[in-house]
């Protein structure tokens, strides 16, 4: 038995169409059309799925590595389409497709009042369509498609609302910041061609120990690992797409997208492409301890330093969104200690409980008639049961709380960490420790500011119509008192909450204690729990272990400040200002990069402009050599004269140097 091709196309291509009918035809359609076709398409891609991923857990279904279509063919090179279905492939789908069908289905509620209603729908099923492509991808080729085709969808939806300054400036942040990523990428995959001569993953990882030994010549004279440099290239390429310290910057300011993309995008697709892709090149970064050790920095520095800025913010998707950036740093710790399983479980999990919180903070904006600050909001748990409920549901989740779904991965991370001897192993446990208590800090801030304390909002009865995202009341003044939203809001919430609540207990054995991911991942040596005693004793352990005690203490802090005294808010700030200062700042790297890159290629633009195109181009070759035409004219003018005898004269004289000339070369 094998997985059927027509199936697996069946899967990439149902989005896409539902994209292009949405898209081309909206008009036409209308709006029930549009979302009617998208949601249809993505709902049987989703359906398929846990179908494949069925005939691959239970029936035994092996790997299947095919082509499907053959692109170009140059010398000995062949580029294909074609489709790698192992467990790895098969959990990245079903996320996908599941999250990204409770995202369709909550967008018919949060865009119902937008103009452009039916070009939402039409982006965001191609954006589902890039994720599968790259996922499902066998080849490096296919991959790469996918990766830019999720960056180019990225950037139309944070910009979807092209009016307003600050999304298209975020837009084309989030695509510059990519570019960097992507640059080191498409380098990785050239370095891969160079040495396998060939873009297909399963000669690729065949061929993997070859590369042992190889080096590069990066400068004269010196000799690089060339699994290293290849590796750490591919990882640019994940830092740039997952967000990693440096090239974070980018995903906050993508809070300026509709709230559905915002929880697309750090949910289930785009920010986890680099983790898939890190996770599926596990054989060639088992090569290269340095590169390894890069990655777990990176992920460590990422995990706690980002979610330290998540304390300080005031607008509720950008605390999410840090959390985002944060809990990408566990993953790519647990990376980092060639705990890829581990990482991918995480990946999963928090899919779910992410795409949850982002749902629940755009149920929130809703019935606060588009108003973000927390500031302005408070007691909206009696107005908005529902959501209040899934949101705790979504936090306690992701503060490892023994039990939720981000318990069992993120303590899964930890002890990975504490047990590895890679060289900043140390550092790491350090930091992912401490960012289990920030997490717990800022998660528990978001629900008390919110949902607990006084109603820190106006509700201004005499006001009426529509607000929408560029009509703003007052800050902290409605129109109509808040209310919960409609059903095709709640229903995504109550179906993200389960697996948020309920997928660790499935999942932590096979995917962290057992071999569930088979050869889809490649270690050089052992990472999971011999010692597993079964799911109940792993819970009842959390409650004694160090996570829980660190989150436990966030908590504490969180509810004493800000249920108890939010008075004391302020005097925090004032005794931290300098830190505080720090954090809201983002540790000053948007100013950084303004100066360095941003400016300084103003500058040297205008340096260029000014030197070279003004004062070499036009001054000299153009205007001078034209000034110089005009000079030698007004010479040649005034010896054309128009009188006889001048010009007679200039013939004598021309005479007596013509044989002047001659009886000198004679005479010589």
């Amino acid at each position: 038995m094998s997985l059927n091709p027509t199936l697996l196309l069946i899967i990439a291509l149902a989005p896409l169409l539902g994209a292009i009918v949405a898209g081309l035809f909206r008009n036409q359609i209308g709006r029930v059309g549009a979302h009617s076709v998208t949601i249809a398409g993505v709902a049987l891609s989703c359906v398929l799925s846990f179908y494949v991923l069925y005939q691959m857990v239970w029936e035994g279904v092996p790997t299947f590595n095919q082509n499907v279509y053959t692109w170009l063919q140059v010398g000995g090179l062949d580029m294909h389409v074609g489709f790698l279905i192992d467990r790895l492939t098969a959990v990245m789908m079903v996320v996908v497709t599941f999250v990204s069908l409770m995202v369709h289905i909550y967008t018919i509620g949060y865009m119902a009042d937008d103009d452009g209603y039916q070009r939402f729908f039409s982006y965001i099923a191609l954006f589902t369509f890039s994720m599968l492509m790259l996922v499902m991808a066998n080849n490096f080729l296919q991959l790469f498609f996918g990766w830019e085709a999720v960056g180019l969808v990225s950037y139309l939806l944070i910009g979807f609302w092209f009016k307003k300054p600050t999304a298209i400036f975020a837009n084309m942040k989030a695509f510059l910041v990519n570019r960097v990523g992507d640059f080191g990428f498409i380098l990785g995959i050239a370095g891969v061609l160079y040495f396998f001569h060939t873009l297909d993953y399963a000669s690729v990882f065949h061929d993997a120990a070859s590369l042992q030994g190889k080096t590069l010549e990066l400068f004269a004279g010196q000799a690089w690992s060339a699994a290293t440099v290849v590796c750490l290239c591919l990882f640019v390429g994940a830092m740039g797409k997952s967000a990693q310290v440096p090239l974070h910057v980018w995903l906050p300011d993508s809070m300026e997208g509709p709230t559905p993309i915002s929880a697309l995008i750090h949910a289930a697709t785009m920010v986890t492409a680099g983790i898939f892709m890190v996770a599926r090149m596990s054989p060639l970064f088992e090569l290269s301890d340095t590169a390894l050790s890069v990655v777990l920095v990176i992920g460590a520095t990422t995990a706690f330093f980002t979610g330290l800025v998540g304390i300080v913010q005031n607008d509720i998707k950008r605390v999410v969104a840090y959390s985002t950036l944060s809990q990408l740093g566990y993953m790519t710790v647990a990376l980092g200690v060639s705990a890829y399983g581990v990482g991918i479980f995480h990946l999963m999990t928090h899919a779910f409980f992410k795409a949850l919180l982002f749902l629940g903070a755009g149920s929130v904006i809703m019935a606060m008639h588009h108003e973000q600050d927390m500031r302005y909001m408070g007691g909206l748990r009696r107005y908005m049961p529902i959501t209040y409920v899934t949101m705790w549901i979504g936090t306690l989740a992701l503060t490892g709380m023994p039990g939720f779904a981000g318990f069992f991965s993120k303590d899964a991370i930890i002890e990975a960490v504490h047990e590895s001897s890679r060289w900043g192993s140390g550092y790491a446990y350090v930091c992912v420790l401490l960012g289990v208590f920030v997490t717990a800090l800022y998660s528990f801030r978001l629900l008390y500011m919110t949902f607990h304390g006084r109603e820190r909002f106006v509700v201004d009865h005499g006001a009426h119509g529509h607000h929408d995202h560029d009509h703003h009341h007052e800050s902290g003044h409605l129109a109509h008192p808040p209310h919960e939203s409609p059903w095709v809001v709640t229903v995504p919430l109550i179906m993200l909450a389960i697996p948020s609540l309920l997928i660790g207990w499935y999942t932590v054995q096979p995917m962290v204690h057992g071999d569930f991911f088979g050869t889809a991942i490649q270690t050089a040596g052992e990472h999971g729990g011999e010692t597993f005693a079964g799911v109940l004793a792993t819970v009842f352990d959390g409650f004694i272990g160090l996570p829980f005690w660190f989150a436990f203490a966030g908590f504490l802090v969180a509810t004493w400040i800000y249920l108890f005294n939010p008075a004391m808010a302020d005097r925090v700030k004032k005794a931290l200002h300098p830190l505080w200062d720090l954090l809201d700042h983002k540790y000053w790297f948007d100013e950084i990069y303004q100066a360095l890159f941003a400016r300084g290629s103003l500058l040297l633009g205008r340096g260029l402009w000014k030197g070279g195109d003004i004062g070499v181009i036009d001054n000299i070759l153009i205007d001078g050599s034209a000034a110089g035409v005009g000079r030698i004219a007004a010479t040649v003018r005034w010896v054309q004269s128009g009188y006889l005898y001048t010009y007679a004269f200039a013939m004598i004289l021309g005479l007596v140097a013509l044989l002047g000339g001659l009886y000198w070369v004679v005479k010589n």
